[in-house]
This record gives structure tokens, C-alpha cells and sequence, in this order.
């Protein structure tokens, strides 16, 4: 069996996701970031998106949205304020949230003090999308 480190996905309401995989990826602060097992440790800002894992030859995505990522050569945690696993996303709801914070957007001042909250949630909203996508 090739060499895999344990991946944890949790949130303050749960533990998401404990498995052991052989890679991942993430969207991080400066862009989506690789991991393989024995990686050298790092620490960053965890950005609204898809998270892709793979074991063996199953790939598998979840959903997440702001947080932190804390990985080790044997170990990553990710510490999102939501995360949801691909067959937890509701597919109309995830298409109805989208719109509702486009139109939002559409209608706000990038000045506006809950502009970058309202972009928040339209990140996550597409990325609940893309892991339905990626499902397919």
C-alpha cells in the first residue's frame, strides 16, 4: 500500500472527515495547495472551495468555507467554519443560494461594510457547486 497521511476536516459543530489518504488539495491563502505524505509543516488561511482527497484509486471532494489548514508530514487538519461532504450538498439549494448572493452582489457597493461577508458566502455557495460537479 503506497504511503498516506491522516487528513482531519472539522468544524465547531463536528468532526467532518478522519482518513487516512494519500493526497490532497486545498484552496489556501495564496492559492490552492498540494499535499503528499511527509510534506514539510506549514500553517495558512483556509479559503472558501473544494478540497479533493484521494485513496487509492477514489477521488473524493468536500465542500468548505473560510478556516485554517495546519499540515504536518503525517498529518493535515483543516479548521473550516463549515464544511460538507459531497453527498450532504442539496443541489437546488446550493443553485438557489448562488443567485441569491449574486443579485446581493449585484446590487452592493464594493465600499459597503458587509461586501466582503456577501462575497464570502458566494465563494462558498460556488464551491458547494463544484463539489456537486466534480461528482458527476
Amino acid at each position: 500500500m503506497a504511503e498516506t497521511f491522516l487528513l482531519e476536516v472539522v468544524t465547531p459543530e463536528r468532526l467532518v472527515l478522519q482518513e487516512q489518504v494519500e493526497e490532497m488539495s486545498a484552496p489556501g491563502a495564496l492559492g490552492e495547495f498540494g499535499v503528499l505524505p511527509g510534506h514539510t509543516p506549514f500553517f495558512t488561511i483556509l479559503r472558501p472551495g473544494p478540497v479533493t482527497y484521494r485513496r487509492g484509486r477514489e477521488r473524493h471532494q468536500l465542500a468548505v468555507s473560510c478556516g485554517f489548514a495546519e499540515v504536518g508530514p503525517d498529518k493535515v487538519v483543516l479548521l473550516a467554519e463549515t464544511a460538507e461532504l459531497a453527498h450532504e450538498i442539496d443541489l437546488r439549494r446550493a443553485e438557489a443560494r448562488v443567485r441569491e448572493t449574486e443579485e446581493q452582489i449585484r446590487e452592493m457597493s464594493v465600499a459597503d461594510p458587509t461586501y466582503e461577508a456577501v462575497r464570502g458566502s458566494l465563494e462558498k455557495a460556488l464551491a458547494r457547486l463544484q463539489v456537486l460537479r466534480g461528482r458527476e
